[in-house]
């Protein structure tokens, strides 16, 4: 028995996955800077920390009330088709919020706090079509790889690239905001996502996968998703934890607040402060391409979680910008650990025809549990105050590690060493 040679640039190697990740890279720029631009305007046009709250809400409610059938469409339909149709719907939300910001959009607007209604109409509209995207790029991209021993290295790749956007795009969008403003800022955004929108068209569609079993109606196929999930402990116990986790440690939706009222670093040092925690998860990432996390994975996932919290808890007490650096960067590179073993070990169980609906769950816990999170921040923070509310978050984090650590055996002893392959015989 020999353990197989790891190639870390097995995935690089296929065309249409490297075509996948600079579309996602110019993809995730963009909405980087959309998200970052529009958290700066509402805030400045309502100084208030919950209107920043506000702007998660109204992606996650559409964004979650999609999800389900969206897993479904994504389970029924051409994952490409869907994956086009979705980034066309976020160009023109983006061209939308230029035209807002533009000289000629501010007549449209009404004075006062009315100002931000349109801004969270055009958040709404993006969060239906981020819904759809969900499901659809989760499931899309394992059908561009020939075997599934390059999936997790994919796995790995997809993160190590999104990361990496996510570092660049909020330090362009802080540096558009400071010398270009608003507007433009959105127009370079608009362009990116024009960009990302012809490199997913040059992907070669792929046919949907061989469903097993009898054919589900609308009602048990939306549903389906769900009992999967729900009778899979070990999948169960990790989205959890990461539910919980986001939803209670979302210190990134008031770093406007920190920016301006506590560090006041201004627009520049809100986008490093954007940007930290993507250079600790893009880090990470690059380093568990060359080390993936195999042995004892559940542990390990469980302490990365509790080290977010505790850095999320250090962030809040900290006045000195390099400090608040340095803890957000750690809260990055906890994240990291957590993502890649999440969506390793979902894609790991989960059949193929069923990965939309699946994802759509996923969708759920995970991706809308950040806006929620982000509501959930702000609410908290007019209540509380930002530094308790961000404690407060990051304690709760620690709780939620504790409680999972001891009532998830399995995910505590999961492994993801992959098998030794036979020798070749003589």
């Amino acid at each position: 028995m020999s353990a197989p040679l790891h190639d870390p640039y097995a995935a690089l190697r296929i065309p249409d996955f490297r075509r996948l990740i600079s579309a996602r890279i110019c993809y995730t720029i963009a909405t980087r800077v959309q998200g970052l631009v529009v958290s700066w305007q509402i805030f400045k046009i309502t100084n208030d920390p919950l209107a920043l709250g506000l702007i998660g809400l109204s992606e996650a409610i559409p964004s979650i009330g999609v999800s389900l059938y969206a897993g479904h469409v994504a389970d029924s339909v051409r994952r490409k088709n869907i994956i086009v149709a979705g980034v066309a719907v976020l160009v023109l939300c983006a061209l939308a919020l230029w035209f807002f910001a533009s000289p000629w959009g501010l007549n449209f607007l009404a004075p006062g706090s009315l100002r931000t209604l349109p801004l969270y109409a055009v958040i709404f509209v993006s969060g239906i079509a981020r819904g759809f995207l969900g499901p659809a790029l989760f499931s899309f991209m394992p059908q561009l790889l020939p075997s599934r021993e390059r999936l997790s290295n994919a796995i790995t790749w997809n993160s190590t690239t999104y990361q990496g956007a996510a570092v660049l795009g909020p330090a362009i969008g802080g540096y558009l905001i400071a010398h270009l403003g608003v507007a433009n800022s959105y127009a370079v955004a608009s362009g990116l996502l024009v960009l990302a929108l012809a490199q997913f068209s040059l992907i070669a569609s792929r046919p949907l996968p061989p469903l097993e079993g009898n054919k589900l109606t609308l009602q048990e196929s939306v549903l389906s998703g769900l009992r999967f999930i729900w009778g899979n402990q070990l999948v169960l116990a990790a989205l959890s934890l990461d539910l919980f986790a986001v939803l209670f440690g979302g210190a990134v939706a008031l770093l406007p607040v920190f920016a301006v009222d506590i560090l006041k670093v201004g627009a520049d040092g809100l986008g490093h402060l954007e940007a930290a925690p993507a250079i600790g998860s893009v880090l990470m990432a690059a380093v568990l391409t060359y080390f993936p996390l195999h042995q004892k994975a559940g542990r390990k996932l469980l302490w990365a979680v509790a080290g977010f919290g505790v850095a999320t808890i250090g962030f809040a007490l900290s006045t000195n910008i390099w400090l608040s650096l340095f803890l957000l960067f750690m809260t990055g590179v906890f994240d990291s650990v957590s993502v890649i073993v999440r969506q390793t070990l979902v894609h790991t169980f989960t059949p193929e025809y069923m990965k939309g609906r699946v994802s759509a769950v996923n969708n759920i816990f995970i991706g809308s549990s950040n806006e929620i999170g982000s509501f959930e921040s702000g609410a908290m923070a007019r209540l509380l105050g930002v530094v308790r509310s961000v404690v407060f978050g990051g304690g709760m984090t620690i709780v939620v590690v504790l409680v999972t650590a001891f009532k998830a055996d399995k995910l505590r002893r999961l492994d993801l060493t992959p098998a030794p392959t036979p020798a070749p015989a003589e």
